[in-house]
């Protein structure tokens, strides 16, 4: 089960953001096909998720159901860069409106406050940054600090009723990250990717 932590989530959401924007800038047309470590997408697929997940957490925290991205929105087929820009406006503004980090939001994993969602959001976010770079074929040691403090939060958030095979929990079993590991790939083999 999820639990709270007391690390600045609004900081490492922007960061997370920061960092996967980056990978996002490098995708071309012909990684689109690409298989990634999530099983069920491939670079298309990924990229919309990303996308249409900002505004998922968005929409949670603000309890402004309009904030979700249209069911099936294929942001690839437009400039999913600008899309991708947006969606992180928007999620900003839903986390930093005045109240969210109090607010109790119920989810699919638990109720928990805004600030606990922020944080949550932003394992998301920077892990499938984690999975487009890996994909792509670029380096995987992204943002060294936040993925250290992403990784604290992580060890205590996630706990075994979350794991499960690909396509059916949210994360992975842990695996073993090889020795001298960056931090970006230890904290995607907690989450269960193969590094």
């Amino acid at each position: 089960m999820m639990t709270e932590s007391s690390a600045a989530p609004g900081v490492e959401l922007s960061a997370a953001f920061d960092s996967t924007m980056g990978i996002m800038r490098k995708v071309e047309a012909h990684d689109l096909g690409k298989p990634t470590p999530c099983a069920s997408w491939d670079v298309r697929g990924l990229v919309n998720h990303v996308i249409s997940a900002a505004r998922w957490w968005a929409s949670m925290v603000s309890g402004d159901k309009g904030l979700e991205a249209a069911e099936g929105e294929d942001y690839v087929a437009g400039d999913f860069v600008a899309a991708y820009e947006e969606s992180i406006r928007v999620a900003l503004g839903a986390f930093g409106a005045e109240g969210a980090a109090e607010r109790v939001v119920s989810v699919p994993f638990g109720e928990f406050p805004g600030a606990a969602l922020q944080g949550f959001a932003a394992v998301d976010q920077f892990a499938h940054g984690w999975d487009l770079a890996r994909a792509l074929g670029h380096d995987t040691d992204l943002a060294p600090g936040l993925a250290s403090a992403l990784l604290g939060l992580a060890e205590v958030s996630i706990d075994d009723s979350l794991r499960g095979p690909d396509t059916e929990a949210s994360f992975g079993p842990v695996r073993q990250a090889p020795v001298g590991a960056s931090p970006a790939d230890r904290f995607a083999a907690f989450l269960g990717r193969e590094v």
